[in-house]
Order: C-alpha cells, then structure tokens, then sequence
C-alpha cells in the first residue's frame, strides 16, 4: 500500500515560499530525530539553493542518541548545513538556534539589517512549539495533528531575527515507499490518510528487528514473537483486544502500538539510519528502472501490433 496526502493548502505553501526564498538568509528545516530522512522534504534544496542550512533534529529525547549522531554527521557533511538535535522539554537548546542564526552570517552587520529566517518542516513536526519558545509567547497555534498551520506569518525575534513561519507540507509523491510509513507511523500524515492495521504490520516487523528488547518489556513478553502478525496478536490478547470468535482485532491492537511508540513508551527509538536510507533509495532506483523497462517493452509491443493490423 502507497501512503500519500497532499492537500490543496500544502500546495499553495510550496509556491509562496519559492516567491519568499530569495529574501531568505538562513532556512531552518525542521526534521524528525526519530525518522529524518523520511520526515527531510526533498524539495527543500531545490528551494534552498545555496542559502545556510539549519536541521533541527526535533524530538531527539525520543530517537535513538547513538542513531541520531550518525545522522547529525550526514548531514554536516553537506555544504552549508548544520544540524542540531533538540528536545521540546529544552527551552535552552531551542533558544540557542538565534545564536546560530547569525553565527551562520559572519559578514553580516546586523546594526544595519537582521538575519531573516524561515522555518519549514513537514506536519506536526513540532514548528509552532518551537516557535512559542523562541518568541517566549503564544504566536503559533499548536496541536497534535499534522497540518495545523495553514499560512506563513512572519515573527520578531531577541537578536535581531526575523522569523517567517510556513505550513507544514509534505510532497506529491512519498518515495520510498517505506517513508510514508514512517511519516504515517510518527504522526506526519493525518490519520484519516492510512489504515492503523497496516502501519502497525510495519512497524512492528521494524521493531522486532530493530529493538526487540524493549518491545518485549513494555508487553511483559517472555518469548520474542515471530513475526509482525503474531506480535499484534500478542498485544490484543494482553489489552483485551478480541472480537467474536477469540480472534485479535488487529485495528485495535495497532493502535495501542502506534500509540505507545509515538508517545516514546518503548524507551528512546529510531526507524531509519543512514545506510538503511542508502540501501532503500538504491533498490528504489533499480524498481524504477524496472518498471520503466517493462513500459518500455509493452509500449513496443502494442506499436508492433498495431502495425501488424494495418499491413
């Protein structure tokens, strides 16, 4: 199953803030510590160009420390960018970002005009939390729901920087595939959008792979389920999760694991790192080219009928 959502108001967010970028001096992207290949929009360089960079690995108390340095180091090594994990219950890292702001602008003489920045970020990745702790008041409207924020609003800053919000938007094509999963597991697409069954059977299969310990632990588990179906199973029959006939409503039991993951309940957890990203993207391509090829080939095929017919 594809995971995608697009609405109309994400598109109209992608067409102003390609009219505002050229009065941009430093983009802050806002990415999910636990997901942040899968939660970085793709066209942010294409939007971005050479602007400085800041990736806030946001929710970093949730993923995984030894996972998010690796991905702090990728993305360092791109030019331009820097990248910060920070946790919502840190006001103090949150407030250092207008430090870094201008320490991204050495030849700029702020007396005369102050750092302009923008935030982006996908849904619900925390902007507008962060915003209110660097404003020190409420100004963004918060909520835990993808796509609260539906248009851009520019904000003054201590230090002399100049803050334009945008709404959180995704893009029209989710690829890999697994990334809408991930979005979709961590809260990044609304829920309307995707089955909770499915997403569980994703993440449960990860997390037998990835952390069975901890998955074992919070379910009181004294042996490792075999696979996804059977860890779901072992979470309905623990929270009383049956319907007619003694079987495990699968709905129900994925949504106490969506919950309780996203909540941080199995201890600190990250869905990707780079080298699975780097092997994901891979096999993307050799798919793509495949399906290319076998278009390719039916295209042929019904030309040569069609000659064929009319000789």
């Amino acid at each position: 199953m594809s995971i995608n959502w697009f609405p109309g108001h994400m598109h109209k967010a992608r067409k102003e803030i390609a009219e505002v970028m050229p009065q941009v001096d430093v983009i802050i992207e806002m990415i999910d510590a636990r997901i942040p290949f899968s939660s970085e929009n793709p066209l942010v360089p294409e939007l971005r160009g050479d602007t400085p960079c800041i990736k806030v690995l946001n929710k970093a108390d949730l993923a995984d420390p030894a996972i998010t340095k690796l991905w702090q180091e990728h993305f360092e090594r791109q030019s331009g960018v820097k990248a910060i994990p920070i946790s919502q219950q840190d006001p103090g890292q949150i407030r250092a970002l207008l430090d870094l702001c201008t320490e991204l602008l050495p030849d700029r003489n702020f007396d005369v005009r102050g750092a302009r920045a923008m935030i982006m970020g996908i849904p619900n990745v925390g902007k507008s939390t962060l915003i209110n702790t660097l404003a020190g008041r409420i100004i963004a409207k918060t909520g835990n729901e993808a796509g609260v924020t539906k248009a851009q609003q520019r904000i003054k800053l201590d230090n002399n920087v100049i803050l334009t919000d945008t709404p959180g938007f995704l893009w029209p094509k989710l690829s890999p595939a697994s990334c809408g999963y991930r979005l979709a597991v961590t809260g990044g697409i609304k829920d309307t959008a995707f089955d909770y069954a499915d997403i569980a059977m994703f993440a449960a299969d990860y997390l037998l792979k990835a952390y069975p310990q901890q998955v074992m632990a919070r379910y009181q588990l004294s042996e490792q389920p075999e696979n996804d179906l059977a860890l779901l199973d072992a979470i309905g029959q623990r929270r009383g999760c049956m319907v007619k006939g003694g079987i495990v409503d699968l709905t129900k039991a994925g949504t106490i694991l969506i919950t309780e993951l996203r909540a941080g309940l199995f201890g600190p957890v990250s869905l990707e790192t780079p080298d699975m990203v780097t092997q994901e993207l891979a096999d993307a391509k050799l798919e793509q080219a495949r399906i290319e090829k076998e278009k390719a080939e039916r295209e042929k095929e019904r030309a040569r009928k069609a000659k064929k017919k009319y000789r």
